[in-house]
């Protein structure tokens, strides 16, 4: 069978993304990487670096003006997202197994006049499909019901047919991209212990439980409402092929604090695999050469899986 065929998209020429994506071609993997952007700041950042690249295959969409590393400019923003489009609609279209993006500077793009609230907003709008971002390392997977919003907003935003929408979309996930036949899910409760039987919220009682008791009877294997304070003990999460947290700060620290350098941030639900870095553009650091490549190689690593368990599924 042949390997897998991902698109990786540098994202934000002035940050990381061009070293590190320098560094991923010049080393081999289980895929044969397309790169979607400009080649030649690959190129320099390699130079910069020391490294040899070998020919390697892209489809080019050249800054506006030489990006010039830690100073993000608006002007460069339009052939990051036009990256991020074409290499998606590629993977619609069946050319690219699945897609590996680095970092984007939100800030930089929406300067340009550009409205983008993020990489993983923009395809679920351009594949129309319902998405769940997951973040993983090795031994532990974090779903999330609600992603980037104020914690005032969270409860409001957790209904009975979204979270019942985010956990067929996990489940099935599990299933297609990870090759889990079975899947075990871990679902947190929204309050304090719970909710304490709705002495510290009714949110338990009256969104989360009806959902789960509905899906376990379609043969869903779902634990909770479970505290959050006590589901991530080790001795837990061995029972768990994924934990379903409520808010983006109530599992993402555990995830991150065990060793972010070997995260990837996950959007399920998409008709392709995709998997992102898990961290920003530290424009702080970059074209310094200290850059860590551990989270890109890791994605990478992941997509490829996932491409493969996507293959074996369809045969």
């Amino acid at each position: 069978m042949p390997r897998p065929r991902l698109a990786l998209v540098p994202g934000e020429p002035a940050g990381v993304g061009p070293e590190l994506c320098a560094r991923a071609v010049a080393r081999d993997h289980d895929a044969d990487l397309v790169v979607y952007g400009d080649p030649r700041a690959l190129r320099e950042a390699a130079a910069k670096l020391g490294i040899a690249l070998p020919t390697f295959e892209s489809v080019d969409f050249p800054n506006a003006v030489p990006a010039k590393p830690g100073q993000a400019d608006p002007r460069n923003a339009a052939a990051v997202i036009a990256a991020l489009e074409a290499a998606a609609r590629d993977c619609l279209d069946g050319r690219i197994d699945g897609l590996v993006t680095g970092p984007v500077h939100k800030g930089n793009v929406n300067a340009a006049g550009i409205a983008y609230t993020g990489t993983t907003e923009l395809l679920a709008r351009q594949a129309g499909r319902d998405v769940v971002m997951m973040l993983a390392r090795p031994g532990l997977r974090v779903a999330l019901a609600t992603t980037h919003l104020p914690l005032r907003a969270v409860p409001d935003a957790i209904s009975q047919a979204s979270l019942e929408t985010t956990l067929r979309v996990l489940r099935g996930a599990l299933r297609t991209d990870f090759g889990v036949t079975s899947p075990v899910i871990a679902v947190l409760g929204l309050n304090p212990h719970a909710g304490e039987g709705g002495v510290l919220g009714r949110e338990e009682i009256e969104t989360i439980e009806p959902v789960l008791a509905r899906l376990r009877d379609e043969g869903f294997d779902l634990h909770g409402p479970l505290p959050a304070d006590t589901a991530f003990l080790p001795t837990k999460l061995r029972e768990f092929d994924a934990v379903l947290a409520m808010y983006h700060d109530q599992g993402l620290p555990v995830l991150k604090s065990a060793g972010i350098e070997h995260a990837v941030n996950i959007t399920l639900g998409l008709p392709y695999p995709r998997v992102a870095v898990d961290h920003g553009t530290a424009l702080d650091i970059a074209g310094r050469g200290i850059a860590d490549p551990s989270s890109l190689f890791a994605a990478i690593g992941e997509c490829a899986r996932m491409a493969a368990h996507r293959r074996e599924n369809a045969r």
